[in-house]
This record gives C-alpha cells, sequence and structure tokens, in this order.
C-alpha cells in the first residue's frame, strides 16, 4: 500500500525553521513512535517526508493527511519490506519519483528479541540482524550515490544505548546497535569531504506506546506495581530515573540534519539520561 499527501495551503513558518524546504526525507520505521517523531519533526522543519513502515491503513493515511495539513508538506507513505534489499531499493527510487531524490535518509527501523544466547533461535537472530543493521546499509548504500552528486545529505541512524554498551539476553540486538554505530563511522568517513554526513542517535529508554505496553505486561507477569517495574527494570541503569521523550529524540535527529550540524559527522550520540556515562 502506497499513499501520498499534500499540503492544501502554504505554511506560515519561514526562515531557519523551514530550512529543509524542498529537502526530501526517508524515514524507516516511522508509523509510530521515534519514526513517527522524527518524520514529524523533518516536516516541520519544511521537509518532504515518506513515511515507512506497518500498521492498519486507515491510521496511516491518517497520519499522512496530518502531517501534511500541519506542516504544508507532501507526505507519502511506503511499505517496503526492511527484510528485503531489492524493496529498499525500491523504496528509494519511487521516493525520487515522487518527490524528487532523498536529501535525508533516517534509518529508524528495528526490532528487539529478548533470551539467553543458547535459547536465542537463530531464525530471530537473522531477522533482528537484518532489520536493524542490513536494512541500514542497504538503505544508505542506495542514496548515496545520488547525495554525493549533488554535494548534500544527511544520514542518520537511531542506533540505541545498546550500540555503545551491553545487556543481557539482548545478544541480536546489542551486536546489530553496535554494527550500526561501527557502520556510521565507516560512512562518514568515506564521505567526509561530499558534503554528506552521518551520525547514530543513541536513545536510552524512550517512552513510547509499546514500552508503555511493556511495563503493563511486566507487572502483570511478576505482580508488581508499574511504578517498581519502571524504576528496578527499565531505568535502573537510567540515572535521570526517566524516559527519554520521543520530541527529545527527534529535536535531536533534526539538529543533526541542520546546517548548524555541518562539522558533526561519525559520531554516536547519546540521548539516554547518563546511561553510557557509567
Amino acid at each position: 500500500m502506497t499513499s501520498i499527501m499534500t499540503p492544501a495551503g502554504l505554511s506560515e513558518c519561514a526562515g531557519p525553521a523551514r530550512e529543509h524546504e524542498g529537502r526530501v526525507a526517508i524515514v524507516t520505521g516511522s508509523t509510530s513512535g521515534i519514526g513517527l517523531g522524527i518524520a514529524e519533526a523533518l516536516a516541520a522543519c519544511g521537509a518532504a517526508v515518506v513515511l515507512n513502515g506497518f500498521g492498519p491503513e486507515v491510521e496511516i493515511e491518517a497520519t499522512c493527511r496530518r502531517l501534511a495539513e500541519a506542516h504544508a508538506v507532501p507526505v507519502r507513505h511506503d511499505d517496503a519490506n526492511m527484510l528485503e534489499p531489492g524493496e529498499i531499493a525500491c523504496l528509494v527510487e519511487r521516493t525520487a519519483r515522487a518527490f524528487g531524490p532523498c536529501d535525508i535518509l533516517v534509518n529508524n527501523a528495528g526490532i528487539q528479541h529478548v533470551a539467553p544466547i543458547e535459547d536465542f533461535p537463530p531464525e530471530r537472530w537473522d531477522a533482528v540482524l537484518a532489520i536493524n543493521l542490513s536494512a541500514t546499509f542497504h538503505a544508505t548504500r542506495a542514496v548515496l550515490p545520488r547525495m554525493k552528486e549533488r554535494r548534500f545529505g544527511r544520514i542518520i541512524n537511531v542506533a540505541s544505548a545498546h550500540g555503545l554498551v551491553a545487556s543481557p539476553f539482548k545478544s541480536a540486538y546489542v551486536a546489530a546497535k553496535h554494527g550500526v554505530v561501527g557502520l556510521t563511522k565507516v560512512v562518514a568517513l568515506e564521505t567526509a569531504e561530499s558534503g554528506v554526513t552521518c551520525n547514530a542517535v543513541c536513545p536510552g529508554y524512550v517512552w513510547t506506546p509499546l514500552v508503555a505496553s511493556q511495563v503493563a505486561q511486566q507487572a502483570a507477569a511478576h505482580g508488581l506495581p508499574e511504578e517498581e517495574v519502571v524504576r528496578k527494570v527499565f531505568l535502573a541503569e537510567q540515572p535521570t530515573r526517566r524516559f527519554a521523550t520521543v520530541e527529545e529524540v527527534a529535536a535531536t535527529a533534526a539538529f543533526l540534519c541542520s546546517a548548524a550540524a555541518a562539522s558533526i559527522t561519525g559520531t554516536a550520540l547519546p540521548v539516554d539520561g547518563g546511561w553510557t556515562a557509567h
């Protein structure tokens, strides 16, 4: 399913707030949560946005319409499967045909599986690596030639605090996110003189509907109050003892896409309440 929405009128925003006017952004895994927050932040800066991800068609259509009307930008949804390299390449080509070549790529799509290594299903390992790491490579590979030709590009890889430190029972996720941080550095070095930057954002625990449901499930499973689950499980390693917000992560990503961040490349920037300061 592919949908496209165009704005009904002109935006009242001007100046730096609309510095991505005329730019084209692809945000993978963006029909909810962090990805959607980043897409909205880029739309607010004037970029045409391609959403990617799964969900009820009526909800995705409503999201496209809301972003287009709120920010006066074209918004498109593409349901390319991030497990398939061919579909990722087609996502980039369909974007170019609809809006023009991709100027901003946000690699956000990701999945998780938790289990001890000896019990970790090999097929889940393969899937986590494919979506969290390999899809980042395939999408980056697809957009780079045109970014280099135009001497402008911003690649933001949504890694994780788990791209910098480890936790038990998350072997595939930790391996993939460490790989994303390494890939970020390689891309930054290879594009250093081309006008393209590549950075990783490394969130700690972020309050999203998915995390809210996980808190509720853990509380029910262990017979504990949700507040205790949050304190002892989710935020045990996060010194601020609060969840980061989607808006905080989105604002960080948007800054890294800005002209002010033109000399920032190859970084892994934590948004983790001090987790990785331990």
